[in-house]
């Protein structure tokens, strides 16, 4: 069975998914592995790294001949048209609000398996890119704070003088907000934290940090904070409000699958934070936590004595691409290794994992929230 990688189209993205290492693991399940030529380059993996893992290296790949499509960003839906009926593609898909590509994997016929929907069950955590990715983000994040910050994050004790921590608020402890925690105290900072799920309060206490409790709950299923009503959402703002004044650095990590990012800060909280201050909004891409916030801009806000700055930090997995690659290759692989029958990948339905990561199959879209997006039902489209 031929499994393809290309180099990532969209513009920024350095990632790739696959490495010499999952190369390896694919080969030794039987399968045939072809990889463009420099699909690793902003990666740190060569093509003579890839050769020598056992993949072949082309200039071109005529996506007609591929029988497995390995990528990162969501397809494009003329990529999509390229590939022959029957094909399978494993990748993010983003179906929430690409829905022109899944309208376009349906009709052509593709089985797509979108790693946003793998089961959040402990069978599952190997291919869980949506965790791996996170982890990333939540340490970028802290250290696009720190390069912002014009103070120090740790204690200093000098002849001169004495430099208090940083206080650094996240928002948000999902596998980003704790991986945020956990580095801002690495960094010597003071760290407080608030999420509501009563859960997260042990895990936030583990890193290091101290757990904010509003006494508001909303969890949702498979681990993730539900939305909480109009009423509920605007006391979650007046509750933090001190607490947002209060910190040097505000990080916010809070999203919900597929909707658009809650409102957490306000432009009237962000006002109220010291000069010099900075915001770093890992959900920028789906509309932010942060009032204001602009996806892949900073954004001075104007306070007195100075300006607080608000980083709509876009795509930051792709910021450290060669371990980010390493952990979402992984979780590529890992998914086909869980489908693969004697060289060749044949997906289970009755296996509640490649059931649930499946978004369309011979032509129907199998994810029900995407295909009532689309006006379709997951018996058939229409």
């Amino acid at each position: 069975m031929r499994v393809a990688i290309e180099r990532e189209r969209r513009v920024g993205e350095r990632r790739v998914a696959a490495t010499p290492e999952t190369v390896k693991q694919l080969t030794g399940l039987g399968m045939t592995v072809v990889v463009e030529a420099g699909a690793g380059e902003e990666s740190g993996y060569s093509d003579d790294a890839y050769r020598a893992a056992g993949a072949s290296v082309e200039p071109r790949i005529d996506l007609g001949t591929v029988d497995v499509y390995a990528h990162v960003r969501p397809l494009e839906p003329e990529r999509v048209a390229a590939l022959r009926r029957g094909a399978i593609t494993v990748g993010l898909a983003s179906p929430a609000s690409e829905l022109d590509t899944v309208r376009a994997l349906a009709d052509a016929g593709v089985t797509s398996f979108a790693l946003e929907l793998v089961p959040r069950i402990s069978r599952a955590q190997s291919m869980d890119a949506l965790s791996s990715q996170a982890l990333v983000a939540g340490y970028r994040a802290v250290l696009e704070a720190a390069t912002r910050y014009p103070r120090f994050f740790p204690l200093y004790m000098t002849a001169a003088a004495t430099i208090p921590p940083a206080k650094v608020l996240v928002l948000g402890a999902g596998v980003a907000g704790l991986q945020a925690i956990g580095t801002a105290k690495r960094l010597g900072a003071r760290v407080s934290a608030n999420d509501i799920r009563p859960a997260s309060a042990d895990e936030v206490a583990s890193m290091g940090g101290t757990f904010i409790n509003l006494e508001l709950e909303a969890e949702g299923a498979g681990g993730y904070a539900r939305e909480l009503s109009t009423d509920s959402a605007e006391r979650q703002r007046q509750l933090l409000s001190p607490h947002v004044a209060e910190a040097d650095i505000l990080i916010t990590t809070a999203a919900i699958p597929g909707r658009a990012a809650p409102l957490l800060v306000t432009t009237e909280m962000v006002k109220g934070m010291k000069p010099g201050s900075v915001v770093v909004d890992l959900a920028a891409e789906s509309g932010g936590n942060v009032e204001g916030v602009v996806s892949g801009q900073d954004t001075p806000v104007e306070v007195e004595g100075g300006h607080v700055t608000l980083v709509g930090l876009a795509d930051a997995p792709s910021t450290i691409p060669a371990d980010a690659s390493r952990l979402y290759a992984k979780n590529v692989a890992n998914l086909l290794a869980l489908m693969a029958v004697e060289g060749r990948v044949e997906p289970d339905f009755e296996d509640e994992v490649v059931a649930g990561a499946c978004l369309t199959h011979d032509g129907v879209v199998r994810h029900p929230q995407t295909a009532s997006a689309l006006g379709l039902t997951t018996e058939g489209t229409n």
